[in-house]
Protein backbone atom coordinates (compact mmCIF):
# COMPACT_ATOMS: atom_id res chain seq x y z
CA UNK A 1 0.00 0.00 0.00
CA UNK A 2 2.68 2.40 1.00
CA UNK A 3 4.24 1.95 -2.69
CA UNK A 4 1.27 2.50 -4.43
CA UNK A 5 1.06 6.29 -2.75
CA UNK A 6 4.76 7.06 -3.69
CA UNK A 7 4.03 5.99 -7.55
CA UNK A 8 0.54 7.84 -7.36
CA UNK A 9 2.60 10.72 -5.51
CA UNK A 10 5.04 10.54 -8.13
CA UNK A 11 3.01 10.36 -11.12
CA UNK A 12 1.33 13.78 -9.83
CA UNK A 13 4.74 15.19 -9.51
CA UNK A 14 5.76 14.52 -13.04
CA UNK A 15 2.20 15.91 -14.10
CA UNK A 16 2.55 18.97 -12.57
CA UNK A 17 6.17 19.36 -14.04
CA UNK A 18 5.14 18.66 -17.30
CA UNK A 19 2.33 21.06 -16.99
CA UNK A 20 4.81 23.98 -15.83
CA UNK A 21 7.22 23.86 -18.29
CA UNK A 22 4.64 23.77 -20.93
CA UNK A 23 2.61 26.29 -19.89
CA UNK A 24 3.67 29.87 -22.45
CA UNK A 25 5.46 32.52 -20.86
CA UNK A 26 3.97 35.99 -20.14
CA UNK A 27 -0.03 36.88 -20.11
CA UNK A 28 0.21 37.43 -24.18
CA UNK A 29 -1.80 35.07 -26.03
CA UNK A 30 -1.58 36.83 -29.46
CA UNK A 31 1.75 35.80 -29.48
CA UNK A 32 1.42 32.19 -29.30
CA UNK A 33 -0.90 32.26 -32.08
CA UNK A 34 2.12 34.29 -34.39
CA UNK A 35 0.24 37.63 -34.09
CA UNK A 36 2.11 40.29 -34.94
CA UNK A 37 3.20 42.46 -32.15
CA UNK A 38 2.08 45.94 -32.19
CA UNK A 39 1.98 48.49 -29.33
CA UNK A 40 3.92 46.87 -26.83
CA UNK A 41 5.68 48.74 -23.98
CA UNK A 42 8.40 47.18 -23.41
CA UNK A 43 9.49 47.77 -27.32
CA UNK A 44 12.64 49.02 -27.71
CA UNK A 45 12.41 53.49 -27.98
CA UNK A 46 15.62 55.10 -30.11
CA UNK A 47 18.22 56.69 -27.92
CA UNK A 48 18.94 60.62 -29.48
CA UNK A 49 21.40 62.62 -28.92
CA UNK A 50 20.06 66.50 -27.75
CA UNK A 51 22.15 68.71 -29.74
CA UNK A 52 22.60 70.96 -27.07
CA UNK A 53 24.59 68.98 -24.18
CA UNK A 54 24.99 65.55 -26.12
CA UNK A 55 23.04 63.44 -23.92
CA UNK A 56 21.05 60.63 -25.11
CA UNK A 57 18.21 59.87 -24.39
CA UNK A 58 14.82 58.10 -25.51
CA UNK A 59 13.31 59.71 -28.21
CA UNK A 60 9.80 59.71 -26.50
CA UNK A 61 10.76 62.11 -23.13
CA UNK A 62 12.97 64.72 -25.55
CA UNK A 63 11.15 67.22 -27.63
CA UNK A 64 12.07 68.64 -31.76
CA UNK A 65 12.09 72.00 -32.81
CA UNK A 66 11.99 71.18 -36.78
CA UNK A 67 14.45 68.65 -37.38
CA UNK A 68 16.56 69.24 -34.56
CA UNK A 69 16.23 67.12 -31.47
CA UNK A 70 16.96 68.31 -27.99
CA UNK A 71 16.22 66.67 -24.05
CA UNK A 72 14.51 69.30 -22.38
CA UNK A 73 12.70 72.71 -23.08
CA UNK A 74 15.61 75.11 -22.05
CA UNK A 75 17.92 73.41 -24.10
CA UNK A 76 15.38 73.91 -26.94
CA UNK A 77 15.50 77.36 -25.93
CA UNK A 78 19.11 77.95 -25.90
CA UNK A 79 19.62 75.68 -29.63
CA UNK A 80 22.55 74.42 -30.88
CA UNK A 81 25.87 74.40 -29.13
CA UNK A 82 28.79 75.33 -31.02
Amino acid sequence: MRNLLIFILVLIVVWWARRALQKPRGGDQSRTHGAPRQGRSDDPERMLECEHCGVHIPEGEGLYDGDTFYCSEEHRRLGVRR
